[in-house]
């Protein structure tokens, strides 16, 4: 077991981002910012992750997985308190431990490992990550002495005129020797114009006890970004959605506009697929090779196989095959199963149902709670009529059926292998194999009805 612990600091309400909702559940590329930090603290090799959650606590461990232990800063009183009500969550047997933040979604598992690597290499009681910008507006500065050892941080609202000219900044992410962190943070004083127990500060007890403090600059500045406010939230959108997009490329997939493209973080898709404009990917997507995608496509949690055509639609929750063609206007709602080779065209919604190798229903349908078998024809204007008020039923319709346009087929019902319904019916009882059914009522003319009543010209 990795004997490298993870605290998330997650507690805080986050008033510049004018919402109701917690500040690290708002959505990036398709995830909420705290989820993306633990995915990353994982693969950075912590065997252990503790969120300290606050405001709102009970929503942010709502959508954590359950291996994620949670610790609750009733009262924000600082980064420093906030790790204080982690440190009994952490095992006694882990021998370093990140901290950082739950709004810095942008931060790679490759920097935090360059991280504990530096920390290791260099034992180091504490380690930084720093960086160099050109803008600090708002961030910690990093106080280093002549010989370019770290000497301390200051916060931006701490600093003086000369501080606030240096442009090598805290990110607010730490790799801790675990037994001196639990030794700094008893010593964490208050006196400060927040009255808040600054984890900072902690560099002051290492320094006095003569304790190495490292730093590692990080290269890529723009990875510890913090999101404070909703412009924030959009710039960090946009940035893993192009370092999302550029990973695809690279791995074969065609985007003919990636200004206009927008995948989440977890989709994978297949070699020369080609995503067209105004296409959004979302969630737990399996997209296979040679597919064509777009314009105009929303796709979550789908599996996608191989040389599908999907145009103007939106996919939730299903599973389509290969070589089928989907849209324009198409709505495939959840729990769908569709196979291959299957035609699904404009203005059809499919809900919950199955459909076989090779059916068709080529315009203005809905097929809902069905099982459609292979080689089925639905016509026009075709309803599955699968709800009686009460309760959902299910209509079956066997391989090679041909239900004609304009029909209703009540459920529960079975239109078996082979039979054919005429335009018009309404179904209430199954259709034997090979059949013809046909229900409607008897076609009657009156005659000059139109001149009698005076509707003539």
């Amino acid at each position: 077991m990795s004997r490298l612990s993870a605290i998330v600091l997650a507690a805080g309400e986050g008033t510049r981002m004018k919402s109701h909702l917690p500040k690290v559940l708002h959505k990036v590329c398709c995830k909420e910012m705290i989820n993306h930090v633990v995915d990353t603290v994982k693969a950075a090799g912590a065997g252990q992750i503790i969120v300290v959650v606050g405001h709102k606590g009970e929503m942010v461990k709502e959508v954590l997985d359950k291996e994620v232990e949670v610790a609750y800063q009733n009262k924000q009183l600082g980064t420093g308190h906030a790790v204080m009500q982690a440190l009994p969550l952490v095992r006694e047997d882990t021998e370093d431990v990140i901290v950082l933040y739950g709004d810095t979604p942008l931060v790679s598992a490759s920097t935090l490992t360059d991280l504990v690597d530096v920390h290791k290499k260099e034992n180091n009681g504490m380690t930084i990550l720093t960086a160099l910008v050109d803008d600090p507006e708002g961030y910690g500065r990093i106080i280093r002495n002549k010989e370019g050892e770290i000497a301390g941080i200051v916060e931006h609202r701490d600093a003086d005129e000369e501080q606030r000219d240096i442009n090598e900044i805290n990110s607010g992410m730490y790799c801790f020797k675990t037994r001196y962190l639990r030794e700094g943070v008893k010593q964490l004083g208050n006196d400060n114009i927040q009255g808040e127990y600054y984890l900072t500060d902690i560099v002051e007890f290492f320094r006095d006890r003569g304790i190495m403090i490292g730093g590692y600059v990080c290269t890529r500045p723009e990875e510890i970004m913090g999101v404070n406010n909703k412009r924030q939230l959009a710039d960090a959108q946009r940035t893993m959605n192009t370092l999302k997009l550029e990973r695809l490329m690279e791995e074969g997939v065609i985007i003919d506009d990636p200004d206009a493209t927008y995948i989440g973080t977890d989709v994978q898709i297949g070699m020369d697929t080609r995503i067209l404009p105004g296409t959004f990917i979302e969630g737990n997507c399996s997209i296979g090779e040679n597919n064509v995608i777009g314009p105009g496509v929303r796709i979550v949690n789908c599996r996608i196989g191989d040389e599908n055509h999907i145009q103007f639609s939106v996919l939730r929750d299903s599973d389509i095959g290969n070589g089928c063609s989907i849209g324009p206007y198409s709505h495939i709602r959840p729990n769908c199963d569709i196979k291959n080779h299957v035609r699904v065209g404009n203005f059809v919604e499919i809900k919950n149902s199955v459909i076989e190798n090779g059916a068709k229903a080529s315009h203005l349908s809905y097929v809902g709670d069905g099982d459609v078998g292979r080689d089925v024809n639905l016509g026009c204007g075709i309803v599955f009529v699968n709800y009686d008020g009460r309760e959902k039923h299910r209509t079956i319709i066997e391989d090679h059926a041909f239900i004609g346009c304009n029909v209703n087929l009540v459920a529960p019902v079975r239109v078996k292998k082979g039979a054919y319904v005429a335009a018009g019916s309404t179904i209430t009882k199954d259709i034997e194999e090979y059949s013809l059914a046909i229900e409607r009522g008897k076609q009657k003319e009156i005659k000059d009805w139109v001149r009698r009543k005076g509707f003539a010209e």
